[in-house]
């Protein structure tokens, strides 16, 4: 019996330039499985899909891979010695899209992240060996400044703002709640005349924030919901939260601060917080951490990663309710 020669070309690179892959890959799971049915089943497509895939590798490598009946379905002499022909480099294909997955899996490269001088110093320098642990190859530039600076004219990749709400076109996400109440040291406390009502200040030298707007006046809300513009004076105004608190740590008077900026001083004794059953502010009530980023659609997988750690380990759930 004379043996019939068949096409099986010598360069594999000829063969992907000619078809898709998917359409061999899936040429090949019809060998594997016996079926179009069943390769069908299984990616769950429709079985004349398969079958078209097959037909087009046929008909771009000029052989028959199968005989089909009714009943069966059987490679050819010509399939197979085709498909073992190109069966390693759609191997290497296979291992080389799990590599690239593996990559896409792993956060990696640099991302800048700017926060106010007081809030990264406070919250997140305290992280970045848990973050450094989580994230080993991603690379934080943490850029720590008071000043609103210019997300896309200074290449940051993720900012942490402190307000009410998120001004201008970012896209924002909040990473937690934030509130203020007014605190002292212990031995203020001791050694000057008690502050039962918001009132009370009135007598009392408080050390106030800098900022416009900031520094004449305290609102205080009731549980009722009723709030009440209480003027406040003091010889000491402070342009940084971190010197502020040193200044009330220090006994030097009441002072306005914010949650996540006393929560380990008040839990240790350092401070002692005023008029608890008060909600307390020099601007808004509800204010806010908002993490804020350029675009949602074209957000890299890295600074995607540092979001959500942030969000575990500072989001409202992680910090207890503060």
């Amino acid at each position: 019996m004379s043996c019939k020669k068949w096409w099986i070309p010598h360069r594999i690179d000829v063969i992907f330039a000619r078809m898709e892959i998917a359409s061999l890959i899936l040429a090949r799971q019809v060998a594997q499985l016996g079926s179009f049915a069943a390769v069908a089943r299984a990616g769950d497509v429709d079985p004349s899909s398969v079958s078209r895939a097959v037909a087009s590798v046929e008909a771009q490598a000029g052989i028959r891979l199968f005989n089909r009946s009714t009943r069966s379905l059987s490679l050819t002499a010509e399939g197979a010695a085709y498909l073992e022909r190109i069966g390693p480099a759609l191997d290497e294909i296979a291992a080389a899209g799990e590599a690239a997955a593996r990559v896409r899996s792993t956060p990696k490269g640099l991302v800048r992240l700017t926060a106010s001088v007081a809030f990264g110093c406070e919250c997140l320098v305290p992280l970045l060996p848990e973050l450094r642990e989580a994230l080993p190859d991603v690379e934080l530039d943490l850029v720590l400044t008071d000043q609103r600076v210019d997300l896309a004219e200074q290449g940051i990749d993720l900012a942490i703002r402190l307000a009410a709400s998120p001004q201008g076109d970012l896209i924002s996400s909040k990473l937690r709640a934030t509130r203020y109440m007014v605190c002292a040291s212990p031995d203020y406390v001791a050694s000057h005349a008690p502050v039962a009502s918001p009132a009370d200040l009135r007598e009392h030298a408080c050390l106030r924030y800098t900022l416009p707007g900031l520094r004449a006046a305290w609102w205080f809300k009731s549980k009722d919901g009723s709030v009440q513009e209480v003027p406040v004076r003091g010889p000491i105004s402070i342009s940084n939260p971190l010197a502020l608190r040193a200044a009330v740590r220090e006994g030097m008077g009441p002072g306005l601060l914010t949650d996540w900026l006393v929560a380990d001083d008040l839990a240790n004794g350092r401070l002692v917080q005023l008029l608890p059953e008060f909600q307390a502010t020099a601007s808004e009530f509800e204010t806010g951490a908002w993490l804020l980023y350029p675009s949602r659609s074209q957000l890299p997988r890295k600074t995607r990663a540092v979001m959500d750690f942030l969000k575990a380990r500072l989001g409202q759930s992680a910090s207890g309710g503060l």
